[in-house]
């Protein structure tokens, strides 16, 4: 019951409204018992919105597009990974104080984990936003990533992290899809489309497809994987382990992955 006690989480970004992320995080505060509620939240205005979070006292946030790298400027203080990373999508309010976290690396991670082995293999990960920046930090201390992007400056900037960049292109997906062991779609194509960022002739079948899109859960590349008779991982294993990450950030519970994927699932039928 909702209540003076109640604490307050939300997601923010544009848009949000197909978000599994409220679905997930109030099926888990009423699984283990805890005054809490989660909203999503449209936000056109990112500085006033985060005023309005110390203002309000919201316990805490996740943030999606466009706002992981904008959001840093607003923060108090950064976890060594958001810092390194330059974007957060986690933000815990302790006593006033933002505190902005990135849990996407180790959602990726865990969500290949699940599925394959990861370290030492070789990863051709495409995009380098918010997300593909995250996933970069975390796979190049296990395994070698290239990262290609349609802008060649973003990916070159991650060779940072101790990975190879270059620029999306035909050339280059051929030459590096023949290298890798696992490719990532870290890019928003094929989001509610019928696209994909590979063409379906250059996948082969030993090949560990993973796409962080989850809307529509099999998209059309992971489609065109399983035809192929690639080992598929959908977007929804990230959104369950980052988002389990981020319930534990906010209330020290470690959740039941499993119950959150049945959940989700769950939500996006009652969506269509």
């Amino acid at each position: 019951m909702i209540n003076a006690k109640t604490r307050l989480y939300g997601l923010i970004g544009k848009p949000v409204e197909h978000s599994l992320s409220p679905v997930i995080h109030n099926a888990l505060f009423k699984r283990y018992n805890i005054n809490a509620v989660y909203l999503a939240f449209d936000v056109d205005d990112l500085e006033s919105a985060v005023k309005g979070v110390k203002a309000l006292g919201i316990s805490g946030l996740n943030v999606t597009m466009p706002y992981k790298e904008q959001i840093l400027e607003f923060l108090d203080e950064l976890s060594e990974e958001a810092r390194a990373i330059g974007s957060v999508n986690t933000v815990v309010n302790r006593e006033g104080k933002l505190i902005g976290y990135n849990t996407d690396g180790i959602g990726a991670l865990k969500a290949l984990k699940r599925f394959t082995e990861v370290e030492g293999k070789r990863v051709l990960l495409l995009g380098a936003g918010g997300a593909g920046k995250a996933i970069a930090y975390t796979l190049s201390r296990l395994a070698k990533v290239v990262v290609l992007n349609r802008t060649e400056r973003k990916a070159k900037e991650l060779e940072k992290f101790g990975v190879k960049g270059g620029k999306l292109s035909k050339e280059n997906l051929k030459r590096y899809l023949s290298w890798a062991d696992i490719v990532i779609n870290a890019t928003s194509l094929g989001m509610n489309e019928d696209r994909s960022p590979i063409p379906k002739g250059l996948l082969r079948e030993n090949l560990v497809v993973f796409d962080i899109v989850y809307s529509p859960l099999e998209t059309n590349l992971l489609r065109e994987a399983r035809e192929v008779g690639c080992l598929t991982i959908d977007g929804l294993w990230m959104l369950i382990h980052q988002g389990a990450e981020s319930f534990r950030l906010w209330t020290g519970v470690k959740p039941d992955v499993e119950f959150m994927r049945r959940e989700a699932l769950k939500g996006e039928k009652r969506s269509i």
